[in-house]
């Protein structure tokens, strides 16, 4: 069965696609949300991202609470980072291989399960640190089918709003997680708000349940022909995206947050400093959320796909840089400033997701998506727990100005190679809107 385009599966029967090649881009956020079944994704992605950033500025903040070290809270963060690198391109496989929607719903219930657990009060540092490596499991194989389903349904230019809107509502989802979360624990125990964390996985298995359509697993479309083994797949997979120059560096490109995410995994000890609590804390962690929400809509909405294309080495570049100001000291306010700045150019993200999945070839897009996925997880995980570890020997500052400039350096050494990509990238992109699969 071959992946239907927006064109020729229109939602409900009656929808009709924009005819006018230059303005369809303009159009294609409304086209998007037209859709049924990506409505439904939208609003499950967005109660799990909620429940994502609740989890992880709870958890945190118990553990701080618990062990008053910057490095513990360090290695709470960085447990829900780190299982990509264990398991992340081998659980990725898995969309390429079972049906897509019912391992959303399995993966959002198995993560419900391991939070909940979390939450039990009197649970010894190692457990929860166990529960949280296994509550993030499940999210490997469930953002690798969530990309490739929505290739199912959109395409092209449209496929660069869908994913653009499923990025702009996980930055909406991670300031609500942060804030809220920041703010519920100061008034509500850590382990309360856990528990009924879970909730929210339940009730986004749910929409995806109701709202989205039972699809075969890709190895029926293809007409029932025998796939390889995931190990077999994971190793073709790692070639697929290593071996092809734009693929690779759209790849780098995104695993950059590695070292600008830093901030994020120290805002209990630059809050400490700062004289605050918990609520501070979440601020911080979303200040480049702020930032990502605001920037990724002008980039997506307002600027043409060539140009934006164009613009994503001098963006990288860009989101390094306020970095390099925590080698003064800055009150509170100003560091969440410069943290937004830092992700309102960060923005390119969205950008740089959308071109690599339509990039990859159809056959190995959940795979593909899935290890880079998984990559930028690790990247995240590593670079949170050694600014951790680094903090427990110097300051949050001379960490951070130093992630800022080592970022810098591979902004620039990736920006080169990308400014002879780009428009190969953008024709590369602009052809999937007529493609059918066969």
């Amino acid at each position: 069965m071959g992946n239907p385009s927006l064109d020729k599966a229109p939602d409900d029967g009656d929808y009709e696609s924009s005819e006018t090649q230059d303005d369809k881009w303009r159009s294609s956020y409304r086209d998007v949300m037209a859709i049924g079944e990506f409505r439904s994704m939208w609003a499950a992605h967005a109660l799990s991202m909620i429940g994502t950033n609740l989890l992880n500025i709870t958890a945190s903040v118990l553990v701080y609470q618990l062990t008053q070290s910057a490095f513990a809270a360090g290695v709470t963060l960085a447990v829900m980072f780190l299982p990509p690198i264990l398991a992340g391109p081998l659980f990725s496989g898995l969309a390429d291989i079972l049906p897509r929607r019912q391992m959303m719903i399995v993966c959002d219930l198995l993560r419900a399960v391991f939070i909940v657990l979390v939450g039990i009060p009197g649970m010894p540092i190692w457990a929860v640190w166990t529960l949280l490596f296994l509550s993030v499991l499940p999210g490997i194989p469930f953002a690798a089918a969530r990309a490739a389903l929505l290739t199912q349904i959109v395409q092209g230019e449209r496929y660069v709003a869908s994913t653009a809107i499923i990025q702009l509502t996980a930055q909406v989802g991670m300031l609500l997680g942060l804030i809220a979360g920041g703010v519920i624990v100061t008034f509500v125990s850590p382990n309360i708000t856990l528990m009924s964390t879970g909730l929210l996985f339940v009730l986004s298995a749910l929409i995806v349940r109701l709202g989205v359509k039972s699809r075969p697993a890709p190895a029926r479309e293809e007409g029932g022909e025998k796939r390889p083994g995931l190990l077999v797949m994971t190793r073709d997979g790692a070639k697929l995206v290593f071996r092809d120059p734009k693929l690779r560096t759209l790849a780098l490109l995104a695993w950059l947050a590695g070292l600008y995410s830093v901030p994020y995994g120290l805002a209990n000890p630059m809050a400490d400093e700062a004289g605050a609590g918990p609520a501070a804390a979440g601020f911080i962690m979303a200040g480049q959320s702020i930032g990502a929400l605001f920037g990724g809509f002008v980039l997506t909405r307002l600027i043409p796909p060539p140009t934006r294309i164009r613009m994503l080495g001098p963006l990288a570049i860009l989101t390094c840089i306020p970095l390099l100001l925590w080698v003064f000291q800055m009150p509170l306010w100003m560091m969440i400033a410069a943290l937004t700045l830092c992700g309102a150019a960060g923005s390119y993200q969205f950008v740089a997701n959308a071109a690599f999945v339509l990039c990859v070839p159809k056959e190995g897009r959940g795979l593909a998506f899935g290890l880079v996925a998984s990559g930028l997880q690790a990247a995240q995980g590593l670079g949170i727990l050694l600014s951790s570890l680094f903090v427990e020997i110097t300051s949050t500052g001379t960490v951070i100005a130093g992630a800022g400039a080592l970022a810098l350096l591979c902004a620039i050494g990736l920006a080169i190679p990308w400014s002879r990509m780009s428009g190969e990238v953008a024709a590369r992109m602009e052809a999937t809107e007529s493609e059918t699969a066969s």
